[in-house]
């Protein structure tokens, strides 16, 4: 039987602020376990909790961004469960009243359309302490240590809607996660690095006899650590389903692990829903009342989303869809090439420029964007005298190099190595007719109606002239003297 899948994200995202979201220690990394912990993190009788204002921003700025109805009122909850790596034996979340929902998330479907996937909501809670292994494999471990540094980090938990616009494919699913990471790196809440543990996601998966719209039991996928391991336990948790309705049996409702050496899913525990946990109202915080003023400041103070920035470049630089969308991929990027193009003649060639000669030069640099030497200004120049036809394309791109190397103005460059292009026409008549008289075989087969090979004299003479001719000066100039 063919089956129709019905996937949903719960992704959790560790926010980018200063201190943690009860207390004042700080959010760091690759620090020493338990160096930045205190009685309010680590669930000390009689340490109270004080929230924090600025992941209430970040909190909201990522509701307004995916389009959710923003709530004025909200609660914190107290959700119990118990782990070793959550001191209170209760984590500080919440249940009824979220900060946000009812949102949506634009991709493009499997059918090459606009697709809306639902979010149901977007809540704010604190993070759990992490446990580290004697062993790479938990089932061989001796023993587990606990590190608090991670506790009471500021957590956001967006979860995707099942009822309403689910994602349908694995395609889909790697569509959505990568652009909501694009979205919230965008609006500066996150980094969103997987490797650092700040971009979590869980995933509800169903399947349904295709054409149906009944829901069937889920099983919740958890411990995947890149996209490729979520496509892969995606993918083989939807063959085991499918293959246990077949065989006329049950879906059980239950959270799995993903092995990641195994490539297979197994059971973790039973599926809780909401009555497991236990949520009531939280009695050591107060109910957050938003003003209409502090929402309406931070939706002025969004920065221009993905879709937005690749309608502007489109729109305003008449740069093709399939470029400005590379431009945009990070929020730097397209700062980078705005920047560039306020001093740009042709901003069509500038983006060939950065997509193709600049982004090669920072990968060989292993370097971001916001670490290159070369100021915006300073690369909307070279492109400028690369289309004015004053340095030709191969000369561009050593001037380019240097650049990189030394963060210096083209023109500095220029004068510096002697690359000033030669305009002189006797003086390129000069270098073609060397060429010409060592290569007598190529002019016969030109004068005789073969225009293929001036190819070949142009590449000649830009050998002579270390790349300092204008090819087309040179084509102009065969033609003439070879009257073809």
């Amino acid at each position: 039987m063919e089956y129709d899948a019905v996937i949903c994200f719960e992704t959790h995202v560790e926010l980018k602020t200063e201190t943690k979201l009860f207390c004042n220690c700080r959010v760091a990394y690759d620090i020493p376990p338990n160096t930045e912990i205190c009685p309010v993190c680590t669930g000390q009788p009689g340490a109270l909790p004080v929230l924090n204002k600025k992941a209430v921003e970040y909190a909201i700025a990522a509701g307004v961004a995916l389009d959710c109805t923003i709530n004025q009122r909200s609660r914190f909850a107290r959700k119990s469960y118990f782990y070793p790596d959550l001191p209170k034996g209760y984590q500080i979340s919440q249940y009824e009243l979220p900060f946000s929902e009812n949102g949506h998330l634009e991709i493009t479907g499997d059918d090459g359309k606009p697709y809306l996937v639902g979010i149901k909501r977007i809540h704010l809670e604190e993070d759990a302490g992490k446990l580290v292994h004697s062993s790479d494999s938990f089932d061989d471990a001796d023993y587990s240590l606990v590190d608090y540094n991670r506790s009471s980090i500021p957590l956001l938990e967006i979860v995707g809607d099942h009822e309403r616009n689910p994602l349908r494919s694995i395609q889909e699913a790697r569509a959505y996660l990568e652009k909501l990471r694009q979205i919230l790196r965008y609006i500066g809440v996150s980094d969103c690095k997987m490797e650092k543990g700040q971009l979590r996601c869980d995933v509800n998966l169903s399947i349904r006899p295709k054409g149906t719209m009944a829901f069937s039991n889920r099983t919740e996928v958890k411990n995947m650590s890149s996209f490729r391991f979520m496509m892969e336990a995606l993918e083989y948790e939807m063959k085991r389903q499918a293959e246990i309705l077949d065989s006329g049996g049950t879906i059980q409702q239950e959270t799995l692990l993903f092995d990641e050496i195994k490539r297979i899913t197994r059971p973790m525990r039973s599926k809780e829903d909401a009555p497991d946990y236990r949520y009531f109202p939280d009695p050591d915080l107060l109910e957050v009342n938003l003003e209409d003023k502090f929402i309406t400041d931070i939706k002025s103070a969004l920065p221009e989303l993905p879709h937005q920035r690749v309608k502007k470049i489109m729109d305003d630089y008449a740069i093709p869809r399939d470029d400005a969308l590379i431009l945009t991929r990070e929020r730097a990027v397209s700062d980078y090439f705005i920047a560039c193009v306020s001093h740009s003649d042709d901003p069509i060639k500038l983006s060939h420029w950065i997509i193709k000669e600049l982004f090669k030069l920072l990968k060989e640099a292993s370097s971001p964007i916001t670490e290159c030497p070369i100021e915006p200004r300073n690369c909307a120049e070279l492109v400028n005298l690369v289309s004015r036809g004053k340095v030709t394309p191969g000369i561009g791109r050593e001037i380019l190099e240097d650049m990189f190397k030394t963060g210096e103005k083209p023109e500095a460059i220029i004068h510096k190595k002697g690359l000033k292009p030669i305009h002189d026409e006797d003086q390129l008549e000069a270098f073609l007719d060397d060429v010409m008289n060592e290569n007598p075989k190529v002019v016969s087969q030109i004068k005789e109606g073969n225009l293929k090979p001036i190819d070949f004299l142009v590449g000649q003479v830009m050998r002579k002239t270390r790349g300092k001719a204008n090819p087309k000066s040179v084509i102009k100039l065969i033609h003439r003297k070879l009257d073809v």
